[in-house]
């Protein structure tokens, strides 16, 4: 993960690997949302979803500040890949939105901090989004 240098604690983080939760992506022009889930595997239309604990990503909607972001020319399923990549390799700079992104106990970089060399996420630190995959999926994009 990427982390802007002009946040001296973010910066210690920069560049190094970490786990991730698993994740729902979605697309709508050039804009992108991401929701977290709870378990890896293919969520259900009821499926609860959880806030994606980054910055640049708003806690309350999902909807992403792509920032440093190139997002893909095209669009479909095929480009999944490259919308994933793209978020990945672009830096995280600041919170948005008001809502809370993890209930580690200290906050959004000790949470990256706490996972530095572990091999897996630990989904207990992740907050409900209070919406449903069907949501998610077919709340305006505006």
């Amino acid at each position: 993960m990427f982390f802007a240098p002009h946040d001296a604690d973010a910066n210690k983080l920069n560049g190094k690997r970490f786990p991730q939760p698993p994740l729902v992506w979605k697309v709508n022009g050039k804009d992108l949302w991401v929701r977290a889930l709870q378990e890896n595997r293919r969520p259900a239309a009821a499926t609860e979803l959880m806030v994606a604990p980054y910055w640049n990503v708003d806690g309350d909607t999902g909807w992403t500040c792509q920032g440093s972001m190139r997002s893909p020319d095209d669009l479909g399923v095929d480009t999944l890949a490259l919308w994933e990549r793209a978020f990945f390799q672009s830096e995280f700079t600041h919170h948005t939105g008001s809502k809370r992104l993890t209930s580690h106990a200290d906050g959004f970089l000790g949470l990256w901090r706490s996972f530095d060399g572990r091999p897996q996420f630990q989904v207990k630190h992740l907050v409900p989004a209070k919406e449903t995959l069907r949501e998610f999926i077919t709340r305006s994009s505006n």
